[in-house]
């Protein structure tokens, strides 16, 4: 069965760092595009970055310049580095196996002073 494990969220004060990270299993992970999602209270859920299996990525504009998308096959994860952390980063981050759709259960990061 697939599964995947997502870790490293927390509290964080605006302008820190965290690295996000999903651990998966139950997949030829070296065969899948991964994605970063995210949601927050009362809003739809945010893609908010890609890698594909040859390592190119994409990420959205609210993003772009502050969080790095990252994979090693080897050990079967996947990984969200954040850096420069604003409070509207503020969500619950979900990993995704693309195409096939699927997901962890989240990690929760705030940001707050």
């Amino acid at each position: 069965q697939v599964q995947l494990v997502e870790s490293g969220g927390g509290l964080v004060q605006p302008g820190g760092s965290l690295r996000l990270s999903c651990a998966a299993s139950g997949i030829t992970f070296s065969m899948y595009a991964m994605g970063w999602y995210r949601q927050a209270p009362g809003k739809q859920r945010e893609l908010v970055a890609t890698i594909t299996r040859g390592g190119n990525t994409n990420y959205a504009d609210s993003v772009k310049g502050r969080f790095t998308i990252s994979r090693d096959n080897a050990k079967n994860t996947v990984y969200l580095q954040m850096n420069s952390l604003k409070p509207e980063d503020t969500a619950v981050y979900y990993c995704n196996v693309q195409l096939v759709s699927y997901w962890g259960q989240g990690t929760q990061v705030t940001v707050s002073s």
